[in-house]
């Protein structure tokens, strides 16, 4: 078969086969879908850690360097998120993606988000600067979080697949994660509502300035410079 005609044979499928959908108690791992139409739905957390300007990070240092900048922001990311309770579904060359469920997800999370920040400033940044005394780079990263109905699918070609991951926590939190380092933490409405005061008040004080998003139709949004010490 030519592979204009396979390609026609198989997008046709996928938009003309019914969904068989169910709710899960964990998060999914690949084998737990099929590559036709089968979806998990989960209410979750998702919580993206991204490193910031890595673009300028690789324009203007040195490869192996960069890359340890990587791998130590993602290392320390990872580590947190399980710690958490969360699960890493997904990198994303200098970003990870964590998921989180159950009743203290959203606080789990921030919490997460909170000591990622605490890591980056207090275990990385010195350990750097002990390597390499005379380098000028400055770490700085953003997480970002939301809290929404989500389903899971798997999506690409046999030998070569992955799960994505549709609703709006995932969309929103990679979104947040693009926001200002200036303030390294990022979260919806969704999630600030939900949150334990333990991740909202520090000595009584709000942790959380509250912002309109504009080019989410003014969503409210929560921003912090705060860290949490692991």
């Amino acid at each position: 078969m030519a592979l204009k005609d396979d390609l026609e044979t198989e997008v046709a499928k996928v938009y003309k086969d019914k969904w068989e959908r169910r709710d899960g108690q964990v998060v999914p791992e690949d084998a737990d879908l099929k590559l036709g139409n089968d979806g998990v739905d989960l209410e979750a957390t998702v919580l993206y850690a991204d490193l910031a300007d890595s673009t300028k990070l690789v324009d203007n240092y040195k490869d192996w360097f960069s890359a340890e900048n990587y791998k130590t922001f993602l290392l320390c990311a990872s580590k947190i998120i399980r710690a958490e309770g969360g699960v890493i579904r997904a990198f994303d060359g200098d970003r990870v993606m964590g998921i989180f469920i159950g009743d203290s997800k959203n606080t789990s999370a921030v919490r997460c988000g909170l000591k990622i920040n605490w890591a980056v400033k207090n275990i990385i940044e010195p350990a750097k600067k002990k390597q390499y005394e005379n380098t000028k780079y400055v770490m700085k990263h953003v997480v970002g979080i939301d809290a929404s109905k989500i389903m899971a699918a798997r999506t690409g070609i046999r030998g070569s697949n992955d799960l994505v991951w549709v609703g709006k926590a995932a969309n929103y939190a990679a979104k947040l994660a693009a926001m200002s380092e200036e303030y390294p933490t990022w979260i919806t409405h969704r999630v600030y509502d939900n949150l334990g005061d333990s991740a909202k008040y520090s000595s009584g004080t709000n942790m959380w300035e509250e912002r309109k998003w504009a080019a989410m139709n003014e969503m409210r949004i929560y921003r912090s410079t705060y860290w949490w010490s692991l």
